[in-house]
């Protein structure tokens, strides 16, 4: 009998469900902050719709579209919005870079000091 899609998995539902072994999905967790099931009692995983959908994207990233973990990490984190983004403000600055040029770096860099002096000017009216 299959669940319902707003069900909750267990570790070892996801695992049989989407062929990646146990073990690889707790790693994922400590990979990927933006992955955390709820842990019950004994520390069973839970994992949510959400946390299903972000385990197929990690799955895919790695897997499919041949990405590192440190890339799929930034790849995520550039598609985060939201309140949440607050949480992990140095990741979600992390986008992938255009083509290495000296326009384009410096650019970046200027953008990088308007966003650090906004930073600095906040932090000293709070």
């Amino acid at each position: 009998m299959a669940k319902d899609l707003g069900a909750f998995r267990t570790i070892g539902e996801l695992s049989k469900e989407l062929q990646i072994k146990p073990h690889i999905l707790r790693y994922w967790e400590d990979q990927f902050a933006m992955l955390t099931p709820l842990k019950r009692a004994g520390a069973r995983r839970h994992y949510r719709s959400e946390d299903v959908e972000m385990v197929k994207t990690i799955n895919r990233l790695l897997n499919e579209e041949g990405y590192t973990i440190k890339g799929a990490r930034k790849f995520l984190a550039s598609r985060r919005r939201g309140p949440e983004m607050v949480e992990d403000a140095p990741q979600a600055a992390a986008m992938p870079l255009p083509a290495n040029t000296d326009e384009d770096s410096r650019l970046i860099v200027a953008e990088l000091k308007t966003i650090r002096d906004q930073l600095s000017r906040a932090l000293t009216a709070a």
